[in-house]
């Protein structure tokens, strides 16, 4: 593969610190929780037991008052008090669809605003978080991408969104009551605003987290983060997280992905198999998933399917293809492909052996479906007449 220039965003992620001055505990990981409770008088001796007994109060019982942590002496929660706090975002509107779908608008530090969306099915209940405030990627077909990039969500700010979730379920577990395994919050995919792999260290952060088992204690089987394609993070996906992974694929040829996702033009089809072809090695062979939109008269003819087939075939990619009936938004530059032409689409991959689950769209009502993501704020601020005329121009 040719050497690529590394990868930089000109964006920033915003200190721990926070103005009234004191520390926010949640997003450290369990080193960076122990370091800072040595740095603020906890003696060294008793910092991996005092670490492991705040962080369990944290993200087993959700508490994010000291005062309530019963098992610390009283002078120690005050001292911990004084120095530190439990912060996550801050819930500015929530939403419930017909469908039970809920999607809340959250704010963070700077008074910038992301979508986080719950998404209820009868065996599993999934949580879409962000990664990033807006987008970088400016994918044609993305409602998400027609709103220009402010920065990098923290570790702090993305495993938040967990917890804000599972405190609008009222999922925390009472102290000492039985174990409950049945899960409203059972899994957790990184397809939010932005792309993960360009915030990678706090997403890694922020998940290593989430899958700790004396926390929030998901399982990285549980957990999908999907990229665009940046290529030279995926290896260290697989490495450093070993969660699931999912490509927004979308085009069979170069010249189409081009333009529904252009970081094609810095990764093309043939790097990206290449990478996938080894990601399932360093996760225990588990399937891929496709993500393929699909949008009509753009990239689902037959031929498409047949290419996208002969793809994974020839890399040998275990793979499942989720295919996605476009989401529209308004001024969107395309249309959705009809129910017949998704099914032919799905019909094709079946027969060749590969999983074609056609993803049922949800919380269409409130926009809080594939794509649509984008925060009220930057929605109000602009007029339809504008959001079509964004669009004109990246299509």
């Amino acid at each position: 593969m040719s050497p690529k220039a590394p990868i930089t965003q000109d964006v920033m992620t915003i200190p721990r610190k926070l103005p009234e001055g004191k520390i926010n505990l949640v997003g450290l990981t369990r080193d960076q929780l122990r370091d800072a409770l040595i740095e603020h008088g906890t003696p060294e001796k008793q910092a991996k037991m005092r670490t492991g007994q705040i962080w369990q109060w944290i993200y087993q019982w959700g508490v994010r008052d000291f005062a309530e942590m019963t098992n610390l002496a009283k002078a120690y929660r005050a001292q911990l008090a004084e120095t530190f706090v439990i912060e996550i975002p801050e819930v500015v509107t929530r939403q419930v669809s017909e469908d039970g779908t809920r999607k809340y608008l959250c704010r963070i530090a700077g008074g910038h605003e992301v979508e986080v969306v719950y998404i209820p099915e009868e065996d599993r209940g999934t949580l879409c978080i962000s990664s990033q405030v807006g987008c970088t990627l400016t994918c044609s077909f993305c409602h998400t991408g027609t709103q220009k990039l402010v920065r990098n969500l923290t570790a702090a700010e993305i495993v938040g969104q967990v917890m804000m979730a599972r405190d609008d379920l009222e999922e925390w577990p009472v102290p000492g009551a039985p174990k409950d395994e049945t899960r409203l919050l059972s899994n957790i995919v990184l397809m939010g605003m932005g792309e993960p792999l360009y915030n990678f260290e706090n997403v890694r952060d922020a998940m290593k987290i989430a899958m700790d088992p004396e926390g929030i204690s998901l399982s990285r089987r549980r957990i999908t983060l999907s990229t665009s394609g940046v290529v030279p993070e995926i290896a260290r996906t697989a490495e450093e997280i070993g969660c699931l992974l999912a490509i927004s694929f979308h085009a069979t040829t170069n010249e189409t992905r081009d333009v529904l996702v252009p970081i094609n033009k810095r990764w093309n089809i043939e790097e990206l198999l290449q990478a996938l072809a080894s990601y399932p090695k360093a996760s225990n062979s588990e399937r891929i998933t496709f993500e393929y939109v699909m949008l009509d008269g753009v990239n689902d003819s037959d031929e498409d399917a047949h290419r996208l087939i002969d793809h994974i075939k020839r890399h040998n990619i275990p793979a499942k293809i989720n295919l996605i009936p476009f989401n529209e938004w308004p001024g969107a530059p395309y249309k959705r492909s009809s129910n017949n032409r998704i099914r032919a689409f799905a019909n094709i991959i079946y027969q060749a052996g590969y999983a074609s689950p056609i993803r049922k769209t949800r919380g269409e009502d409130i926009m809080a479906a594939c794509g649509q993501l984008k925060s009220a704020t930057e929605r109000a601020r602009k007029s339809r007449k504008q959001i079509a005329a964004e669009a004109g121009l990246q299509s």
